[in-house]
């Protein structure tokens, strides 16, 4: 399987908009890629949901279901999202909806639920899943306070499950970063043993205007 597991520090870190501009800039490349989310929540709040702006990036023909197999609309970690329907996430069904979604492309961008050590089920953390599929992790984290701890804490919890970090992506990424902004950006880097992007703020109902992620660019 050939692709990149996208995480992040949290929830709200922009997880979502760096999958999907590394989707955009692979296709972008002459990719044809795949996005895959392993369960969607919050489907009730305002806004488009994740699944549907991972395939507008990518330019994917995916279902839903082909795109994300478990979707429930209270915005709650996806294991008890699955319990207030009734249903249990099944590790076996996540991995085949996401090994059939990289049969059909050159590239397949997964993105996970929240952080590393979210439950998808009582048993199975996503950190599971990206290990079962063995796919290169990126971490999407915020440029601001605080992000040195909790971006550290990533990198360390996956290094111990003997996953890969390719790189740590910050946004938004302000035109004028601070001197904190800039600090965090290089003790990551340095401290983390990992390289650092930024990714500004996008249109996000443009994605002709996102300016394409280096670390993903054909050579």
């Amino acid at each position: 399987m050939r692709g990149v597991f996208v995480t992040g520090t949290g929830t709200e870190v922009g997880k979502t908009v760096v999958a999907a501009a590394i989707a955009r800039t692979l296709a972008g490349d002459g990719q044809r890629v795949a996005v895959f989310k392993p369960a969607v929540t919050g489907l009730n709040e305002p806004g488009e949901p994740d699944h549907a702006l991972l395939r507008r990036a990518a330019g994917s023909e995916q279902s839903a279901e082909e795109i994300a197999p478990y979707r429930y609309n209270p915005a709650a970690s996806p294991h008890l999202a699955a319990e207030m329907a009734g249903e249990t996430i099944d590790p076996q069904r996540l991995l085949a909806a996401a090994r059939t979604a990289a049969a059909g492309a050159d590239t397949l961008v997964c993105e996970g639920v929240g952080g590393l050590l979210v439950p998808l089920a009582r048993d199975y953390l996503v950190r599971d899943l990206a290990a079962d599929l063995g796919l290169p992790l990126v971490i999407a984290a915020s440029p601001g306070l605080g992000t040195i701890n909790h971006t550290l804490l990533s990198i360390e919890a996956a290094r111990t499950a003997g996953l890969e970090v390719a790189t740590v992506v910050l946004t938004p990424w302000p035109d004028e970063p601070s001197r904190v902004e800039q600090s965090n950006c290089e003790t990551l880097e340095a401290l983390g043993n990992v390289s650092v992007e930024t990714l500004p703020t996008l249109d996000l109902a443009s994605p002709a205007t996102w300016p394409p992620l280096g670390l993903f660019r054909a050579k």
